[in-house]
């Protein structure tokens, strides 16, 4: 059974901080369809459309029929573990640092054969086990057998917390905590047992609601941040850039309409200083910080988290500049996610339908809660997922713009009528 993950012991301030290392990180072409899968936090295999065959690893070709006709589809997972070892020795830097390593061949009820890291609980071969796919810490898809039963202390496995982001015992900035997403998201986060959490806060004068109940929280600390300020944002960075795990961008400035409802730019300028230009400064300021600790131990830096919204990927015209700004800081956040790859820090962008906020008050249900999504968040980090559509919105805009974008363009532009 996996033992409980204690408190790491305060930093040493005079021992250098190592320099990250990640696993292999070569994948072909057709291999990143794990990956894409897995980044989705699926497991999906290739499956011949012509005579069924579910194989792996990833080729070109059915390896039964030789056909190029291949899928790939979501698997359960579900498989038996046929044997094992561990790994003591190894000429890649990333697994020498953490010997022992477990690993093991499952073959899947679903056929393949598969080789996986093993948990710590998964009882010895042969057993039932369940397989996963995670993304690593370069970002590249690797698969992870676990007990075929969820046992205590599961997610404090020591292999297991390397491929995820899991806030427990982390230091966690949520840049915005006065909107009620913030809120939540500092409930949330703190409930998940992080060790410090610091609640930012812009325009100290205006009250919001609830906020003040966040200061009774024992791990939070309310810190003054203000994302369209560059001095504001450089002053959070010196005081605790050094500091942060795990970085979440709550900040946002949604504002109806489009273009011909409105006059002047004042609306969209607002939009894109906090929710593309927040973004840059904040990038300037963190990820200098956050890429020189993606080594730093048990409590190493891992995740940055974005607020986008399901509008970047195509834009609703009731709500056209909006759209459009996420639009601009989904590009940005993808350039972050190259930059922050070498460290092995995993951005996860955050793509929800509408929220159940004063801006979306005309907006129909269904409707996203803010505590809900503060909850996708909280798994998103425990898990693999490096892109995350909460909602039934969003899942259902997903899949119509997956399908078709042209199609989806033309649906929306045509409901706004």
């Amino acid at each position: 059974m996996t033992r409980p993950l204690l408190r790491p012991p305060r930093k040493n301030p005079v021992v250098r901080t190592r320099l990250p290392t990640l696993p292999p990180a070569g994948r072909s072409r057709v291999a990143l369809g794990l990956t894409a899968a897995a980044a989705r936090d699926r497991f999906e295999l290739q499956v011949c459309r012509d005579c069924g065959t579910v194989q792996y690893p990833p080729r070109e070709a059915c390896r039964a029929c030789l056909s190029q006709r291949l899928d790939w589809r979501p698997q359960d997972g579900t498989g038996e573990l046929v044997s094992e070892t561990t790994l003591w020795h190894s000429h890649e830097l990333f697994y020498r640092e953490r010997m022992p390593w477990r690993l093991g061949l499952v073959r899947l009820d679903c056929g393949p054969v598969v080789v996986a890291h093993l948990h710590g609980d998964c009882a010895a071969a042969p057993s039932r086990v369940r397989v996963r796919a995670a993304l690593d810490r370069a970002g590249q898809a690797t698969l992870i057998a676990l007990p075929e039963k969820d046992t205590p202390n599961m997610a404090d496995d020591r292999q297991l917390r390397e491929m995820t982001c899991d806030p427990k015992f982390r230091k966690v900035l949520i840049t915005d905590a006065k909107t009620a997403l913030g809120q939540a998201m500092v409930e949330a986060i703190a409930a998940a047992g992080a060790d410090i959490v610091w609640a930012g806060y812009a325009e100290p004068w205006k009250k919001a609601p609830g906020f003040d109940r966040l200061k009774a929280l024992p791990q939070v600390a309310p810190l003054p941040l203000d994302l369209t300020d560059s001095r504001a944002v450089k002053d959070a960075a010196g005081e605790i850039g050094g500091r942060v795990d795990i970085l979440i961008n709550t900040a946002d400035y949604h504002r109806n309409y489009g273009i011909a409802a409105r006059n002047g730019l004042d609306a969209a300028r607002a939009e894109m200083d906090m929710n593309y230009f927040g973004l840059l400064r904040l990038a300037q300021e963190f990820a200098p910080a956050l890429r020189g600790r993606g080594a730093d131990g048990q409590s190493s830096a891992v995740a940055w988290v974005n607020l986008l919204s399901i509008f970047a990927l195509s834009n609703f015209p009731p709500h056209g500049t909006y759209s459009a700004s996420k639009a601009a800081a989904l590009s940005l956040a993808q350039c972050l996610r190259a930059e922050l790859s070498a460290a092995g820090v995993r951005v996860i962008n955050v793509f929800p339908g509408p929220i159940d906020d004063e801006w979306s008050q005309l907006v129909p249900p269904p409707k996203i809660a803010p505590a809900r999504l503060a909850s996708d968040i909280v798994e998103a980090l425990r898990g693999a997922a490096e892109d995350i559509y909460p909602g039934d919105i969003a899942q259902e805009w997903l899949a119509r713009w997956r399908d078709n974008p042209k199609t989806l363009e033309r649906e929306l532009a045509a409901a706004s009528h």
